[in-house]
This record gives C-alpha cells, sequence and structure tokens, in this order.
C-alpha cells in the first residue's frame, strides 16, 4: 500500500463516521421542531427534548472532529501562514501536532475512557428530565472520538512530513467544499483537460476569495 492510498484510507473513515453523524442534525431539526410545536401551540412541553438536543449535538461535536480535521475545516489564524513556504508550513505544522495536538487527543481518549466506563457500570441516565434519559451512551463516545482523533491525527502528520520532503502537500479526498475551493477545484479539472484556464501555482492550505479565483480562471 501506498503512502497516498494510505493517507486517502484514513480520510474515508474520517469522512464515513462525519456523513453518518451529520444525520445527527435531520433528527435534531425535527425534535427542535416537535418540541418548538407541542410548547407553544398545544402547551404541553415534551420531557426529553433538551436532552436529547445535548446528546445529538454533542455526539455530532465529537464525532464529526476528524473528519473535519481531514478536510482541513477547522478554525486557522491564517493570516502569516498562508504567506510560507509548504515547507515551512509542514515543518510548523508537525511541531504543533507534537507539542499540542497529539497530547490533547490522547488525554480525552483516556480519561474519556474511566468517565465512559463508569457511566456504563451505573447506567448513568441525566438528572434534567423526571423520565432519566440514559446518557452513558454519549460519554462511550468521548474515547471513540479521541482514537478516531488519533488516526486522523496520525494522517497529518505524514502529509507533514511529506510536505518538509517534496516541499507540496499531498492532495486530500474532496466532497463537501465551500464556494471559493469548488471553483478552483474546477479550474483546475479544466487544466488537465488541456483547457486554457490560467491560475498561479498554490498549496492546500492557501486562501483566496472566490472574485480572486474567477479572475485568474478568466
Amino acid at each position: 500500500m501506498s503512502i497516498q492510498s494510505l493517507l486517502h484510507g484514513i480520510d474515508q473513515i474520517s469522512k464515513s463516521v462525519g456523513h453518518a453523524f451529520a444525520w445527527c442534525i435531520v433528527i435534531l431539526t425535527l425534535g427542535t421542531s416537535y418540541e418548538v410545536f407541542v410548547r407553544y401551540v398545544l402547551d404541553d412541553p415534551t420531557s426529553w427534548a433538551f436532552d436529547m438536543s445535548y446528546i445529538l449535538y454533542g455526539a455530532l461535536f465529537l464525532m464529526s472532529g476528524a473528519y473535519a480535521l481531514s478536510r482541513g475545516a477547522h478554525v486557522r489564524g491564517d493570516i502569516f501562514y498562508r504567506l510560507m513556504p509548504p515547507r515551512v508550513q509542514g515543518s510548523l505544522e508537525l511541531v504543533l501536532y507534537i507539542i499540542f495536538f497529539y497530547p490533547g487527543v490522547i488525554a480525552l481518549a483516556y480519561s474519556g475512557w474511566h468517565y465512559a466506563a463508569d457511566a456504563l457500570r451505573i447506567g448513568e441516565v441525566s438528572v434534567n428530565s423526571p423520565i432519566g434519559v440514559p446518557i452513558w451512551q454519549l460519554k462511550m463516545i468521548i474515547p471513540a472520538a479521541g482514537i478516531l482523533l488519533c488516526l486522523q491525527g496520525f494522517a497529518e502528520v505524514l502529509r507533514c512530513i511529506i510536505c518538509i520532503r517534496t516541499g507540496a502537500w499531498p492532495e486530500r479526498l474532496h466532497d463537501v467544499e465551500e464556494l471559493e475551493t469548488a471553483v478552483l477545484h474546477q479550474v483546475q479539472d479544466e487544466q488537465r483537460m488541456g483547457h486554457e484556464a490560467e491560475m498561479p501555482e498554490r498549496t492546500p492550505h492557501d486562501y483566496r476569495s472566490t472574485k480572486d479565483i474567477l479572475g485568474d480562471s478568466k
């Protein structure tokens, strides 16, 4: 198996998990809409809507972290970073992953495992509602999220090492994209097919406005 295949395989795992938990948004929307209707129209609020909302949102937030990391979607203060050469970017990210990222996610997985084990042992339920909605399953997601982040972090560290060695960031999988990124990839596809679409070379971590991209593609 090539390094690129390994990277895409890890990206695919994060993507599949992220897409699966994205359905929490649909359930949250339906459940919250139902709660608003019965509370304000029928004057008969539910006893489970609040617990449902934070359980689903917590699961979505935790299990989408690796997916966001695989797409470079986390918030980045890149006012200076994006102007750096790729090798400098890779070196900086590698140091940050070692010093900050891995200690944090390993602590998340380790501590989360103990929280999850205790919650499962006592069959923990919510104290916010009289019906006692089970919440031990949410605690079980904490170490799972930490493990998934560790796996995706391994892929990102490999990307940093490849970038340092080659001077270019390896290709990522793409699915859902912001408008300017989608336009950029469309222009790159046209270039590969031999169409005339001029654009200066850039790294995957650069950010440019839609106006700039459209202007280069003309």
